[in-house]
C-alpha cells in the first residue's frame, strides 16, 4: 500500500508538472518568442528592473519603520536612480531605446507593484506594512513631538491662533445666514406678487407688462437663450377663460434636468395642482422650510406640503452644513396613491391547468418620496443598505439646495427655459440613470407565490408607465 500511494503521489506531481511544463510558458520559451533586437534589450535591463524593484522596497520599509515626515526621508533617499550607471549619456537609437518604454513609477503604481511583489514573497512582511501605514493615517507622524519644547510651543501658539480664526469663521457664516433671513423679508412682497399673478388672483400692471415684453425682446436677440415655450398659440376663447398661468410650476421644474427625471408621467396630474412654492427661514434655529402649497385634488388630502431642513455647524471651518430633515406624511386618497402600483397577474397551474388572478401592491417610483423622512445610518453600519440610504440623503440635500437658491428665487426663468442657459445646464448632459440613487431599491422579486404557479401574462399598466423615465417636456 505504501508503494502504491508513493506511486500515486509521483504521478499527482508527475501530472502535474507536465501540464506546467506543456501549458505555461517559461521565461526561456518567451525570449525565443521575441525579435533578437526586443530579446537583447530586456536581458541588459533585467539587472537594472531588479535593482530598482530593491531600491523601492528598501525606501517602503524605511519609510514605514521611520518617525520621519514622509517628504523629509524621501529627501534623504533622493529617490530611485532609474538610470542604468553604465549607460553613457547619449543621444537615443534604436539600439538603446527600449521597445516599451517605462516612465518613473508614482506612488500609486510603486505601492501596487510591491504589494503584489510581498503577497507572493513574504505575505507576513506586507501584512506588517499595512499595519504599520494604515495606523499612520489620520494620526500623528511623531515628527511635531520630536522638535524641541520651544518650536512645539510655537505649533501649539499658532494651534490657539487657528481656533480663534475658526470661532471668527463661525460667526460669519451665522451673520450671512441672518443676512439671508433679512434680504428673504425683501423678496416676500415680490413672490407673494408672482403667486397672484400665477393664480390668477391679479392681472399684471401696464408697467409691468411693458417692462416684461422689453426683456422678452432682449432674450429672443441673445442667441444663447432659447425659452422653453417654442410656439406662441393664437389667442381664441380658451385664452379668455384661462386662470392665470396654467401648469406654472409644473412647467418649471419639468425644465429642470434633475427633477424631470423625478417626475414620472402618473406625478403630472397630482403636480398640475401646484399653486405655490414657498422658502421660510426657521427662526429658532439656523435651517429653513420648504412649503408646497396644493389647490384641492383627487390624490391626497394635504393642502401644503413641506420639509424641513436643519443645519449644523461645523467645528472645522465653521461653515453651516445639513444635518437633519423632516418631511411629510402624505395623506393619499386610496384610488390615487401615486407611492404605490398595483401589478395584476394571471397565473396557470401547471398540473391542474387553472387560472387565477394575484393583485400585488409594490412601491412606485414617484417624485413625491421627496417628503418622506429619511433616517441617517448609524456610522459604523458599512452594510449596502446603509451606503444607498446615504447616497439618497445626499441626493435630497442637493435637490433642497436647488430649490432654496434656484428654482424659488428664479421660477419664471425655469418656466420659460432661460434658466438652462445661465446654469450652464443641458439635457444632453445627464443620463437616464442620473437620478436613479433617489428611489428606493425595493423591486426584489417575490418568492410567496405557489411553486407550482407559472407566470403567464402581466395585466398591470400602471406599473409599466411607473417604469418608464419620464422626458422632459418644454411647454
Amino acid at each position: 500500500m505504501r508503494k502504491v500511494g508513493i506511486i500515486s503521489f509521483v504521478g499527482i506531481v508527475g501530472t502535474g508538472l507536465l501540464l506546467r511544463y506543456t501549458i505555461v510558458p517559461d521565461e526561456e520559451k518567451m525570449l525565443k518568442s521575441l525579435s533578437p533586437e526586443t530579446r537583447a534589450i530586456y536581458e541588459r535591463n533585467k539587472v537594472q528592473r531588479r535593482e530598482q524593484h530593491d531600491k523601492i522596497m528598501e525606501q517602503i520599509i524605511e519609510s514605514a519603520k521611520s518617525d520621519k515626515p514622509i517628504w523629509k526621508k524621501m529627501s534623504e533617499n533622493k529617490g530611485v536612480n532609474i538610470k542604468n550607471e553604465k549607460q553613457a549619456d547619449t543621444a537615443p537609437t534604436p539600439q538603446n531605446t527600449p521597445i516599451f518604454t517605462a516612465p518613473l513609477p508614482t506612488a500609486a503604481a510603486v505601492s501596487s507593484e510591491t504589494a503584489d511583489a510581498l503577497a507572493t514573497q513574504n505575505p507576513a512582511l506586507l501584512s506588517m506594512l499595512q499595519g504599520r501605514l494604515g495606523s499612520l493615517i489620520g494620526a500623528p507622524s511623531g515628527y511635531i513631538d520630536s522638535l524641541p519644547k520651544a518650536v512645539r510651543e510655537r505649533v501649539d501658539g499658532l494651534r490657539c491662533l487657528q481656533q480663534q480664526h475658526t470661532d471668527i469663521d463661525k460667526k460669519l457664516h451665522l451673520e450671512i445666514f441672518e443676512l439671508e433671513k433679512k434680504y428673504s423679508e425683501l423678496y416676500a412682497p415680490l413672490y407673494a406678487r408672482r403667486t397672484e399673478i400665477v393664480q390668477g388672483a391679479a392681472e399684471p400692471t401696464d408697467a409691468e407688462k411693458e417692462e416684461g415684453a422689453k426683456i422678452a425682446e432682449a432674450e429672443k436677440e441673445d442667441a444663447e437663450v432659447e425659452s422653453g415655450i417654442t410656439e406662441a398659440p393664437e389667442d381664441g376663447e380658451d385664452a379668455e377663460e384661462a386662470t392665470g398661468i396654467p401648469e406654472f410650476w409644473l412647467t418649471a421644474l419639468r425644465n429642470h434636468p434633475q427633477l424631470a427625471e423625478l417626475i414620472t408621467d402618473r406625478d403630472e396630474g397630482a403636480i398640475k395642482f401646484l399653486r405655490d412654492i414657498r422658502l421660510v427661514y426657521l427662526s429658532d434655529k439656523p435651517g429653513f422650510k420648504l412649503e408646497f402649497e396644493f389647490a384641492e385634488n383627487p390624490y391626497f388630502s394635504n393642502s401644503v406640503l413641506s420639509k424641513t431642513y436643519v443645519y449644523e455647524q461645523s467645528d472645522v471651518a465653521g461653515d453651516l452644513e445639513f444635518g437633519s430633515a423632516q418631511g411629510t406624511e402624505i395623506d393619499w386618497k386610496p384610488e390615487n396613491d401615486l407611492s404605490v402600483t398595483v401589478e395584476t397577474k394571471k397565473q396557470r397551474h401547471k398540473t391542474s391547468n387553472r387560472t387565477r388572478v394575484v393583485k400585488k401592491t409594490v412601491p412606485a417610483e414617484t417624485f413625491f418620496s421627496f417628503f418622506a423622512t429619511v433616517e441617517e445610518p448609524e456610522s459604523d453600519d458599512d452594510s449596502e443598505l446603509a451606503d444607498e440610504t446615504r447616497d439618497r440623503i445626499e441626493l435630497d440635500y442637493e435637490l433642497a439646495e436647488e430649490f432654496k437658491e434656484k428654482i424659488v428665487p428664479c421660477a419664471i426663468d425655469w418656466f420659460t427655459g432661460k434658466a438652462l442657459a445661465y446654469e450652464g445646464l443641458d439635457e444632453e448632459e445627464y443620463d437616464d440613470g442620473f437620478m436613479d440613487d433617489y428611489y428606493d431599491d425595493e423591486d426584489d422579486d417575490d418568492e410567496d407565490d405557489d411553486e407550482d404557479d407559472d407566470d403567464v401574462d402581466d395585466l398591470s399598466r400602471s406599473a409599466k408607465d411607473a417604469a418608464e423615465p419620464p422626458q422632459c417636456k418644454n411647454q
